[in-house]
C-alpha cells in the first residue's frame, strides 16, 4: 500500500468520508461540497485511492441533472490494523479492518511480570496470530511481510505511561516497568509502527470513533481499575498524559492499603469488594467515584467495560446508577445514566487498534 495517499491531510477527510458513506457510497461533486475541496482536487485524491485499492466504484446516482454520477465507497479490506491489549495477566489481540470491524481475535495467557523479553515474545506470537497466515512465526524483517495491508499495531495497557514518547512509567503493581521504551521495542520486533496508550484511553478512543458523542467517562473495571475521558469530541490524555488515573483517587482516609502505596483507594476497595464476593459494595463504591467524576467534569454519560463488569453487568449498571440518581436528587440536577459498553471486555484491543486507524482518517486527536 502507498502510505503516501494516507498522510495527506485532504485524503483523510475524502477517506473518512467513503468510510461514514458505507456501501451505499458518495459522489465526487458530494465530496468535494463537503470537504471545501475544489473538483479537480477531488479527482485527483480519489484516483490515487483507487490506484491504492482504498476506494471502488460502488454504482450510479440520479443526478438532478445531466448524467448520472459515479459513486464511489471504501474498500474496508484494503489495509488492516492491529489492536494489543497487555493486561496484567493475559494479552488479547485483535485485527480490524477499515471500518474497524473485527475480523481476527486471539486471546491467551500472560504474565505482565515475567520480564520484557517474555512479554514482547508473548505479543509478537499472539500479532501473528491474527493476521492471514495463522500462527506462522514472525520473519525478522517484519510483520508486513505476512499482510503487507497492515497499517500497524496500537497496544494499550495500565498506566501510567507517556503516550507521546511510548514509554512506561510506574505501571500499578509492576515498578520493574519505569522507564521501559514499549513502543521502540515492539517496533524493533513486529517490523511495523506502534502506538502506545494507556488501555482506559484506547477504549474511550474506541467507543468515540464507533459514535459515542459528547463528553463521557469509560470506567474500566479488571485486574485493576482506570478511566477513559472524553471531553467534547476528544480523549483527555492531561499535560503528562496522565489522566485518567481514577482508580486511585482516595476516599476514605487511612483505608485498606492500595498497590499503588497508598490507602483508600477506589481500586482497593471496589477490588477488595469484588474478591469478597459483595458485588453490591463494589458498585456502590464505584459509584461514589464515578459521582465524583460527574461533579468535576458535568459529564454526559459513564461507561462501564471490563471483565469484572462483563461478569455482573445488571449488578454494575443498577449500583453506580443508584448512587448517581441519589446525588442527582441532592443537587436537583437530572441524573447522569449509567450504561455498560457492547462487546464484553474487548473495548481496549478495539480501542487500541482506533489509535492507528484514526490519523488515517483524519481523526489523529480524538
Amino acid at each position: 500500500m502507498n502510505l503516501l495517499s494516507l498522510r495527506s491531510h485532504n485524503a483523510a477527510l475524502v477517506l473518512d468520508l467513503l468510510r461514514t458513506a458505507g456501501d451505499g457510497g458518495i459522489s465526487r461533486l458530494e465530496l468535494a461540497e463537503r470537504t471545501g475541496l475544489t473538483p479537480q482536487a477531488v479527482s485527483k485524491i480519489t484516483a490515487r485511492l483507487r490506484e491504492d485499492g482504498l476506494a471502488a466504484e460502488a454504482g450510479r446516482r440520479a443526478s438532478t441533472g445531466g448524467k448520472p454520477r459515479t459513486v464511489l465507497r471504501l474498500v474496508p479490506e484494503a489495509g488492516h490494523a492491529v489492536g494489543v491489549h497487555l493486561d496484567r495477566d493475559e494479552v488479547r489481540v485483535v485485527r480490524v479492518d477499515l471500518r474497524g470491524t473485527v475480523v481476527a481475535e486471539r486471546r491467551a495467557a500472560l504474565d505482565l511480570g515475567a520480564g520484557s523479553e517474555a512479554v514482547l515474545a508473548a505479543v509478537r506470537e499472539a500479532v501473528a496470530g491474527v493476521l492471514p497466515v495463522g500462527r506462522d512465526p514472525v520473519p525478522r524483517h517484519g510483520l508486513s511481510v505476512l499482510d503487507p495491508s497492515l497499517l500497524g499495531v496500537g497496544a494499550a495497557l495500565p498506566g501510567p505511561l507517556d503516550h507521546g514518547r511510548g514509554v512506561l512509567h510506574r505501571v500499578t503493581g509492576f515498578p520493574e516497568w519505569d522507564g521501559f521504551p514499549l513502543r521502540e521495542a515492539l517496533e524493533e520486533r513486529l517490523g511495523v509502527p506502534v502506538v502506545v496508550d494507556k488501555d482506559t484511553n484506547a477504549a474511550a478512543l474506541g467507543l468515540a470513533a464507533g459514535g459515542e458523542c459528547g463528553s463521557f467517562a469509560y470506567l474500566h473495571l479488571g485486574t485493576g481499575l482506570g478511566a477513559g475521558l472524553v471531553i467534547g469530541g476528544s480523549v483527555h490524555r492531561g499535560a503528562r498524559t496522565g489522566a485518567g488515573e481514577f482508580g486511585h483517587q482516595v476516599i476514605q482516609l487511612d483505608g485498606p492499603p492500595c498497590t499503588c502505596g497508598d490507602r483508600g483507594c477506589v481500586e482497593a476497595l471496589c477490588l477488595g469488594a469484588v474478591a469478597r464476593g459483595d458485588l453490591a459494595e463494589a458498585a456502590r463504591v464505584l459509584g461514589a467515584g464515578a459521582a465524583n467524576l460527574v461533579g468535576l467534569l458535568d459529564i454526559d454519560v459513564v461507561l462501564l467495560g471490563g471483565r469484572t463488569v462483563a461478569a455482573a453487568p445488571e449488578a454494575f449498571a443498577g449500583g453506580v446508577g443508584a448512587v448517581l440518581e441519589a446525588r442527582a436528587r441532592r443537587t436537583g440536577q437530572g441524573a447522569v445514566p449509567v450504561r455498560v459498553t457492547a462487546g464484553g471486555d474487548g473495548a481496549v484491543a478495539v480501542g487500541a487498534a482506533q489509535l492507528v486507524l484514526g490519523p488515517v482518517f483524519g481523526r489523529g486527536g480524538v
